[in-house]
């Protein structure tokens, strides 16, 4: 349990769903995290878990798409614990009205890419300097599996924005991988989160999704969270601008169990 010891580590959305239990597992790991969520009582109760486990951690509120916050929270990692080596771009928007290209408004477009995409790439902006100081470190993006198919259930920007996050990272990989820094996407299947569970609420629509799983099941945060942590850490110190799919079989599957 010190995959990650003498780590600093950023991850945003960690105030609930996947975000909050890869915060417990890297804080577990030995690393010190900056819980980092636009709800900042969420934030708190994530530290809570954390110290009140024996792990160390802050709580910093920050909205992804906000460039002046984004550089206060990787601030926050250098003052606070001296350093930053893993950043964990994990979060993410899906509106209700995010749907087909016809059907979904401009402003939740925009509102979508300035989380979804502008966020990670803002993460990136700030986080590289301060990894470039501490002696390097690990970036995991959180994609989709959705990056990589098509679905008639249509959610466009949501969709279009995690495209981009795979090309955002192979991008960065490349250009700084003989400084040190690695990074790689993360391609989630359906998790049950609470976002999820609002998403999926009609037991139809719920359904609909579900038979595409060859493994019969919705992902756990916990499987994503340890995902992610393979590849913050050096057990995949050869790994870098690859697209880490984790979708219970959806993507290789033409047909499904019966």
């Amino acid at each position: 349990m010190d995959r990650l010891a003498g780590k600093v580590a950023v991850i945003t959305g960690a105030g609930s769903g996947i975000g909050r239990v890869a915060a417990s597992l890297f804080a577990a790991e030995g690393a010190a995290v900056v819980v980092a969520d636009v709800d900042a009582s969420l934030a708190d109760v994530a530290v809570d878990e954390i110290t009140a486990a024996g792990g160390t951690a802050c709580a910093v509120v920050v909205d992804v798409s906000d460039e002046h916050q984004v550089h206060a929270m990787v601030e926050t990692a250098m003052t606070r614990f001296g350093g930053l080596h893993i950043l964990f771009n994990n979060a993410g928007i899906f509106p209700d009205d995010d749907g087909g290209v016809l059907d979904t408004p401009p402003e939740t477009w925009q509102r979508v890419m300035d989380v979804n995409l502008k966020g990670v790439w803002l993460g990136c902006r700030a986080a590289v300097p301060a990894m470039l100081d501490s002696g390097g470190g690990s970036i995991v993006n959180v994609a989709s599996f959705v990056a990589l198919m098509g679905a008639a259930t249509a959610q466009i920007a949501y969709t279009a924005s995690k495209g981009g996050v795979l090309a955002l990272t192979r991008e960065l990989a490349v250009e700084y991988a003989r400084s040190g820094i690695r990074a790689n996407s993360l391609c989630p299947g359906p998790i049950e989160t609470p976002l999820l569970a609002a998403l999926l609420a009609n037991p139809d629509r719920r359904q609909r999704r579900l038979v595409h799983i060859p493994i019969g099941r919705f992902g756990r945060p916990e499987e994503i969270a340890k995902a992610a942590l393979f590849l913050a850490s050096d057990d995949s110190s050869f790994v870098t601008g690859s697209a880490l799919v984790v979708d219970g079989g959806i993507t290789a599957a033409y047909v499904t169990p019966e």
